[in-house]
């Protein structure tokens, strides 16, 4: 049921590390996450974009140098959409997500709590109903695949217009707080 000892220290380290994060962005801070909502308050924006950026240059970069294997997950988008439907409203309730709650009850925030209860509740419904969405899932899968895949534009071509896109985007948020 256990990995070993360094694997759990190294686990329990990336979750510290990550969460400290979080705090330092301010995105613990349910009042960010209602602003990204309002188109009010980008930092969520900033740090999703940079975080897909950084991540996903260092897996593929990994990959080509042969140190890591990816495991895509089937996807299955009728599925992914009703989950959307249900995360979506509900992270604009809470004004959390589920790694920003779980910092934000950290700091002692006591309106996270409900969230992380509420999360673990939703976790234990989807576990047992998990097994009846088949049909569901099978509506719209497309199975174990990627952008780079879908679309025949390799993986860096990707990359490479995210990347202008963020900082296109930053820039324009900047100028617009400039204003």
């Amino acid at each position: 049921m256990f990995d070993t000892l360094p694997r759990i220290l190294l686990g329990l380290l990336t979750g510290f590390l990550f969460g400290f994060f979080l705090q330092k962005g301010r995105v613990s801070n349910r009042r960010v996450i209602l602003g990204q909502f309002l188109l009010r308050d980008f930092t969520v924006m900033k740090i999703m974009m940079t975080a897909i950026l950084v991540g996903g240059i260092g897996v593929y970069a990994m990959l080509a140098a042969g140190w890591v294997q990816l495991s895509i997950k089937p996807a299955h988008l009728a599925t992914i959409v009703l989950g959307g439907l249900i995360f979506g409203p509900a992270m604009v309730f809470l004004g959390y997500c589920p790694g920003t709650a779980v910092a934000a009850a950290g700091e002692g925030k006591r309106d996270a709590w409900w969230g992380l209860l509420g999360m673990t509740l939703g976790a234990a419904v989807y576990s047992e109903l998990d097994a009846s969405c088949a049909r569901l899932r099978a509506l719209a899968d497309f199975g174990p695949v990627t952008l780079p895949q879908i679309t025949g534009i390799p993986a860096h071509v990707w990359f490479a217009a995210v990347l202008v896109f963020a900082v296109l985007f930053f820039r324009w948020i900047d100028s617009r707080r400039a204003a």
